[in-house]
């Protein structure tokens, strides 16, 4: 009799072990399913809350941005929907304008937005070197100016790229140019076999000089002269070279000023 009392005993164990089993598989997708929702949540507030402060940022600037915006997105808007509603219909219009027109929109905000960001640091020392740390991969720039005079602070910074060696000068053009062949004759010894042009370009709003937000694109429009290989060869040629560091102020490093990237990407 023992035997087959025993049988059932096990059968139950087995079938109250599979539907443990069961529920805890489907507690555990349940709680998946919401870090997955969650997680989506915050990235949507996240995502939010960002373009909230950049407008926020822009609007302190411009006061009409969202007169800009709302321009942009209507017009853009319009084009698209009367086009497809003439080739399809008026649905295909709505769902192809609406994305469209936010786009519109913004691209409109994100332009607004760097040109604010730089007027906030334009003027200050290491504002060059703030717009120059949004350049991408192929450019090696330095944080730390290269030359400096430390009484009137006007500074020179390094970026090598496919171009060459490029010279990043921060203040009057007439003042800075000293400096400039200075810094020129400490770098084209090492140059000299290399092949390696030497650009200058000066950063500021006087004449013959670059304003803060078109000095990345003027930089990048240079001609191309070196491979990537090429370029980072000549950066270590440069890293080895002795930097007589300039005495900085007491106080806040100017240079360790950098603008929101999040703000200048949008």
């Amino acid at each position: 009799m023992a035997p087959a009392d025993s049988t059932p005993s096990k059968a139950s164990s087995k079938a109250e072990a599979k539907a443990a089993l069961k529920n805890l598989k489907a507690q555990q997708k349940a709680e998946q399913r919401d870090r997955k929702a969650r997680k989506k949540a915050n990235k949507q507030e996240g995502f939010f809350a960002r373009i909230k402060q950049v407008f926020t940022m822009t609007r302190s600037y411009d006061p009409n941005i969202g007169w800009w915006m709302a321009l942009a997105f209507f017009a853009t808007f319009g084009v698209f929907f009367l086009l497809f509603t003439l080739l399809l219909n008026w649905v295909t219009g709505l769902l192809i304008g609406l994305p469209f027109g936010l786009l519109a929109a913004m691209i409109v905000m994100n332009r607004r937005a760097e040109k604010a960001a730089f007027s906030r640091i334009e003027g200050r020392p290491g504002a060059a070197a703030a717009a120059l740390s949004t350049l991408k991969r192929g450019w090696v720039v330095t944080e730390e100016p290269v030359a400096m005079d430390p009484k009137t602070q006007d500074a020179i910074f390094r970026v090598v790229g496919k171009p060459g060696l490029v010279l990043i000068t921060e203040g009057p053009a007439g003042r800075v140019n000293k400096l400039v062949e200075k810094t020129r004759k400490r770098f084209s010894p090492i140059l000299r076999d290399t092949g390696v042009p030497i650009h200058v370009i000066q950063s500021g709003r006087g004449d013959q000089q670059v304003p803060l937000q078109k000095l990345v694109k003027t930089i990048k429009k240079l001609d191309k002269k070196l491979t990537k290989h090429e370029v980072n060869a000549v950066d270590r040629r440069l890293t080895a070279l002795p930097i007589s560091r300039p005495p900085i102020p007491k106080g806040v490093d100017p240079y360790r000023t950098r603008p929101d990237r999040k703000a200048l990407r949008g």
